[in-house]
């Protein structure tokens, strides 16, 4: 494992890891953008589930970040659906603050096929200690 991750950072050009975030808060994409790149990974950003998914499709990064909420309030689930049924296997990571909203909590399951969630506000430490869980998979 460590050697893939020693080759996945040459090939990245010493860039540990590249991360797209999906979310339609420019807050949010610009304050994931400042903790991910501090940490050495390169990250590209997308306002919207289709400049997202487009992205994915090109760039085919090592993790997806993706909001819950963003033009519809269920755009991040049908997303991330989207992706299990193209056989996207790359970890995602769902940012939510629908359950501390509404009373609502989420689990992993065919219906919500993400890997992690993050509540926000998103605190940098657990954002951190959730990608490289899932990036050292």
């Amino acid at each position: 494992m460590i050697f893939c991750s020693f080759i996945n950072n040459l090939t990245r050009g010493g860039i540990m890891a590249l991360i797209v975030v999906i979310d339609d808060d420019p807050d949010i994409r610009e304050a994931s953008t400042v903790v991910l790149t501090a940490k050495g990974h390169e990250v590209i950003t997308a306002a919207n589930p289709e400049e997202g998914y487009n992205l994915v499709i090109s760039k085919k990064p090592d993790l997806i970040i993706l909001d819950v909420m963003m033009n519809e309030p269920d755009d991040g689930f049908f997303l991330a659906q989207r992706f299990r049924k193209e056989n996207i296997s790359t970890p995602i990571i769902m940012y939510t603050s629908v359950s501390k909203a509404m009373g609502m909590s989420f689990e992993v399951s065919n219906m919500v096929p993400v890997d992690e969630f993050i509540e926000k506000p998103i605190s940098p430490d657990t954002l951190i200690e959730k990608v490289n869980k899932l990036l050292n998979k």
